[in-house]
């Protein structure tokens, strides 16, 4: 005999995990990454280093660009994991109440943020910040009494 009340039901429970990563990453920061040992760590950190790249390089970007790039990678790394989770499913669907399961909801609400993020970072490609003619007919003229490679700055009237 079939049962007949909801809770004599067993329905099959998927544990995705991903409030469990979630709350790791909020805790803990950039320690919840993975480390560079890894490959999904390794892909993070290249990810990084193309963003901040993209931003002109790590001397161009700002204190507050620099956390929202971090803020960035922790996004990505939740979203490859849901996406993981979400393509092993058999379905998207939840057939009993034909509705999403609240998993790809969460999916859509994390790529929203990190789209944000991306947004409030800048679409745009920045070049690095080059030297003047002139500061650098010069730096390699003096050659630095230390023997170091000239400082990059950046002079406001030059840009374009």
């Amino acid at each position: 005999m079939p049962p007949t009340s909801r809770q004599e039901r067993r329905r099959p429970y998927l544990k995705s995990g991903i409030y469990a990563l979630r709350n790791a990453v909020l805790t803990l920061g950039s320690r919840a990454l993975p480390p560079k040992s890894t490959a999904l760590g390794r892909a993070l950190h290249e990810w990084r280093e193309a963003l901040l790249a993209d931003l002109g390089g790590v001397e161009a970007v700002s204190t507050q660009q620099a956390a929202l790039v971090d803020l960035a990678v922790r996004t990505k790394l939740l979203v490859d994991s849901v996406d993981a989770y979400v393509l092993a499913m058999p379905s998207p669907v939840n057939r009993q109440r034909r509705c999403l399961h609240p998993v790809v909801r969460e999916r859509q609400a994390l790529v929203a943020q990190l789209q944000s993020i991306l947004r409030d970072l800048g679409l745009e490609r920045r070049q690095k910040p080059v030297l003047g003619l002139d500061e650098y007919l010069r730096a390699k003229e003096g050659g630095g009494a230390d023997g170091s490679a000239p400082e990059m700055r950046h002079n406001a009237s030059e840009s374009r």
